[in-house]
């Protein structure tokens, strides 16, 4: 029998007198976040840094949580049956030592299913000790999606609830300029403020509300852009959960896992910290000026090194990043290109790049992360356009020569896309000739395997065959964006390390 099956659920009667007292105190504190979303990733990010900050005695309020679609009910149903607790796990590697705590948080205040309590929802609405709303839908869920609104019924998308939502709060206080929201969507959508302001405001001209309720959303509310970064795992495997479960004494329907590494920039001034203590705290949060230095450095550092090693770990059999970073092909070049090909390319100074990239590096080594390389080799052409070629493309322009770490990942992703066409979709092959998936935008497979047709890997003009391929891959623009022929040196320095790659003495 499972350990599950033989211990209570969560709930806050399980605690002791001491336990419930601190819960109960920061469940009942006024309500000042409405939180769309009821998944892990808020739940291991944005929640556990309102329990923090609570905890210290700098956040005096609390949470009400929704779901954004019908489909969240069961987990929210799970959160109302423990209480609004549950146990969050932070470990992994900080600063080079290993991290492992628990910690029960409790800073939800209620649970709403807005699918089925409606009119509770629309009466958040009416609490003059709100102040924010936090939400994470994906990135589907933070788009206009033509609606229709009838006056008692749910509206199906977030942004159209928000804005019903919205106007109940513009009527309950007659416009009153001082009750708008501060919103604060994490979607990975650059410019989600933006984005969620527009929606709203299409939204209100579909419903039929007045000009005047516009000029109150778009002068009243703040909707800040934000840029959120922290690997959240979620519940453990059902064999440790069960080995918790008998060290706890209660079963956690809910447990939730994280890595220490935790970002969250927002776009606005930092006088805010003092209505949302964060920053105060301690916690890893930034209020400025402009997201875009902190979107560069993660895209060209972050994304772009798991870009560059996914093709070319999964070239020599490689499975998982930490196991990349630990093989002696494939971490040192990783490290190098980052350092040395990477951040003078980007020449941002104040954003202290190379402490960053070392960051990165400890994340990447997390023994607790199982991130597979094939999965983030999902639509490499679109990655590699975006996380890697503009980078180059720098580097050259101000560096004047190729920098043969970068080219030896292009070089590696080429040769990995030598793509197939099979019963089940589009095959490459890695240095060892095993055949592996590949999963990508169809067009951009079609295009590569036009491009590879008849090669010959053993034929003994290899060099001219590569030539003539690479050649006719960098001219295609509906790949790059241009036709990288033409960039004087870079078709026959990709040639080179493909050789290398494959042994050939070029």
């Amino acid at each position: 029998m499972s350990a599950s099956t033989k211990r209570p659920k969560l709930k806050l009667n399980l605690l002791g007198n001491d336990g419930q007292r601190k819960c109960k105190e920061m469940m009942e504190r006024p309500v000042k976040v409405l939180q769309i979303g009821e998944g892990n990733f808020l739940r291991g990010f944005a929640d556990w840094m309102l329990h923090e900050s609570a905890r210290q005695g700098k956040f005096h309020g609390s949470v009400v949580v929704t779901q954004p679609r019908p489909g969240g009910k069961a987990k929210l149903e799970q959160i109302r049956e423990q209480d609004g607790l549950y146990t969050m796990i932070t470990r992994g590697l900080s600063q080079g030592e290993p991290v492992e705590r628990a910690e029960m948080i409790s800073i939800f205040a209620r649970c709403l299913n807005p699918y089925e309590e409606w009119q509770e929802f629309l009466e958040l609405a009416e609490l003059p000790s709100l102040e924010f709303v936090i939400s994470n839908t994906t990135e589907s869920g933070l788009k206009y999606v033509p609606s229709e609104y009838t006056p008692g019924e749910p509206v199906l998308s977030y942004p159209g609830k928000l804005t019903v939502f919205l106007h109940r709060r513009y009527e309950r206080f007659a416009g009153d300029p001082s009750r708008g929201l501060i919103h604060l969507p994490c979607e990975l959508l650059e410019g989600n403020g933006d984005v969620l302001r527009d929606c709203v405001l299409r939204h209100s001209e579909d419903f039929g509300f007045s000009e005047d309720f516009r000029t109150w959303v778009k002068e009243c509310n703040r909707f800040l852009n934000n840029l959120v970064d922290r690997i959240v795992t979620g519940a453990p495997s059902r064999e440790e959960a069960d080995l918790l479960t008998d060290r706890w004494g209660y079963e956690d329907q809910l447990i939730n896992t994280a890595e220490p590494y935790h970002l969250w920039a927002i776009q606005g001034e930092e006088a805010l910290d003092k209505r949302l203590p964060l920053k105060q705290a301690g916690l890893n949060v930034h209020w400025v000026k402009d997201l875009k230095p902190f979107q560069l450095r993660k895209v060209r550092i972050l994304n772009g090194a798991h870009t560059l090693m996914s093709s070319l770990g999964i070239l020599h059999g490689v499975e998982h990043v930490r196991e990349a970073m630990e093989d002696p092909r494939i971490g040192p070049w990783i490290k190098e290109t980052v350092h040395q090909d990477i951040v003078p390319a980007l020449n941002m100074p104040e954003q202290n790049l190379d402490e960053y990239a070392e960051e990165v590096f400890e994340r990447f080594l997390n023994p607790y992360i199982h991130h597979k390389l094939q999965d983030i080799a999902l639509n490499m052409v679109g990655k590699f356009k975006v996380r890697v070629l503009p980078t180059l493309l720098s580097y050259e322009k101000n560096q004047g020569v190729w920098p043969a770490r970068l080219i030896r990942g292009f070089a590696a992703m080429l040769l990995l896309y030598r793509a197939v066409p099979t019963p089940d979709g589009y095959q490459g092959q890695r240095l060892n000739g095993e055949p592996v998936a590949l999963r990508d935008d169809p067009g951009a497979l079609a295009s590569f395997a036009s491009h590879w047709e008849g090669y010959d890997a053993l034929g003994s003009d290899r060099k001219q065959q590569l030539n003539l391929r690479v050649g006719a891959l960098l001219s295609d623009p509906e790949l790059w964006g241009e036709n990288l022929n033409e960039r004087d040196g870079l078709r026959e320095a990709i040639v080179e390390e493909m050789l290398l790659l494959e042994g050939v003495k070029a």
